[in-house]
């Protein structure tokens, strides 16, 4: 499909860098912070991607020749996304948290002090 290219809905173009490090053989996406690296570099660097990993809060996938991808990320970052998944997989919770957000933005809430035992 041709369109008008001055046209805003004729195509929509996304564009990002790629760095690639010589050294372990990393490629950084711009953008997204994403991270590839190869699985025979994460052999060789497993402690650094590791790190990286905890450190920068990010998610890096690891390509293989032979088989699927695999990503690695931060266990804090993994229980994140469950728990994540968990409310919004449950429509009545979600539909919950999303009134008590709307409550909350709308004035309808109260402070309380805790009570230490």
């Amino acid at each position: 499909m041709h369109g008008n290219p001055s046209s805003p809905t004729s195509q929509k173009i996304i564009t990002f860098s790629l760095l690639y490090c010589t050294t372990c053989g990393t490629i950084y996406v711009g953008g997204d912070n994403m991270i590839a690296i190869a699985s025979s570099q994460v052999r060789s660097h497993f402690k650094e991607v590791c790190d990286k990993v905890v450190e920068d809060v990010e998610s890096v996938i690891i390509t293989r020749s032979r088989g699927e991808n695999v990503v690695m990320m931060s266990e804090s970052e993994y229980n994140n996304m469950m728990e994540n998944f968990r409310i919004f997989s449950n429509p009545e919770r979600y539909q919950k948290i999303k009134n008590g957000i709307l409550q909350y933005e709308q004035g309808k809430f109260s402070e309380r002090e805790l009570i230490d035992d």
